[in-house]
């Protein structure tokens, strides 16, 4: 069935060899291809209803080729039959979940510090003037969350003294830029090659808002994988020079409020998966010591060159 798609896609009709990639939470499907002159594209198939949301994603690609960003170039989108497709070039490398371990500190740190530089470029997208302030719709989803998680019969420890915490800093979003956000700038979205950052990959969950939101994934997933690399993305992110409190403020109330949208996403999309999530976030929360602390245990300015 892939090849018979293949063949009515004109940018790959002539392809030698198709291998599907089987990763991630999205319900793309998702093939490297080989091309008879050597090239490897990778080519994504989706339902047709999902064609104009993919439109705006490659867009968005579009737009990063604008800001120099190192991830996938767009090259193709349509529709073959009843499917729509989206064909990008393919960065060669594996993510830095799957790799990252076997470098040294220092190349850990340095792939962080590049990650963090094409971070601060993709933030300089600003919002489209239609796009509402930031406060307005994080405050809103927030709201929906925590309702949604003192319904749902899983208590996290000192949740209370963690609500306390974010009604105490929310009014800090007000104002706050909104850029493109990439939305799931992780490890797992992030491509390696020979010890050195290759590019980033995956701008399907793309938002708009405050740049600092990024971060959290840091303190999600990355800490978990690299210390190294994820000292490295902030550091980069700031052209080396230290953030401020008002940086790690920020940092905490978004890993504050991602205490409950995880308990919520997670039993609604990924429920046996409850009892990883809640590991990870209590890692975060002890990394904070529930918040008494804005700056997480982890992070040192001595550490690296």
């Amino acid at each position: 069935m892939i090849e018979s798609l293949l063949k009515q896609i004109p940018v790959i009709s002539n392809y030698k060899d198709v291998i599907q990639i089987k990763k991630g939470f999205s319900s793309d499907e998702k093939y490297l291809v080989h091309m008879d002159n050597g090239n490897k594209l990778l080519l994504k198939t989706f339902k047709l209803e999902e064609l104009e949301p993919k439109k705006k994603e490659y867009f968005i690609l579009e737009k990063m080729q604008d800001y120099n960003v190192t991830c996938t170039q767009p090259i193709s989108i349509g529709k073959v039959g009843s499917r729509g497709y989206m064909i990008t070039s393919y960065i060669e490398g594996k993510d830095v979940e799957v790799e990252i371990q076997k470098y040294s500190v220092q190349e850990q740190f340095n792939i962080g510090f590049e990650a963090g530089g094409e971070l601060r470029k993709i933030h300089q997208f600003a919002a489209p003037i239609h796009v509402s302030s930031w406060y307005s719709r994080k405050e809103e989803k927030h709201k929906k969350y925590i309702d949604a998680y003192l319904a749902c019969g899983i208590k996290v420890e000192n949740d209370q003294k963690i609500i306390n915490f974010i009604e105490e800093n929310i009014h800090l979003m007000k104002e706050r830029p909104n850029v493109l956000q990439h939305d799931d700038f992780h490890v797992g979205n992030i491509i390696v090659n020979n010890n050195k950052f290759a590019g980033v990959i995956d701008f399907n969950r793309y938002d708009w808002g405050d740049p600092i939101h990024e971060f959290l994934k840091i303190g999600i997933f990355s800490r978990n994988v690299s210390i190294p690399f994820s000292i490295g993305q902030i550091r980069g992110y700031f052209n080396n020079t230290k953030p401020d409190e008002y940086f790690w403020r920020l940092y905490s109330l978004y890993l504050a409020m991602c205490v409950f949208s995880t308990v919520v996403w997670t039993l609604k999309t990924i429920p046996d998966n409850i009892n990883d999530m809640l590991g990870k976030v209590y890692t975060f929360l002890e990394d904070h010591d529930y918040f008494s602390q804005l700056k997480p245990k982890w992070y040192t300015e001595e550490m690296y060159v």
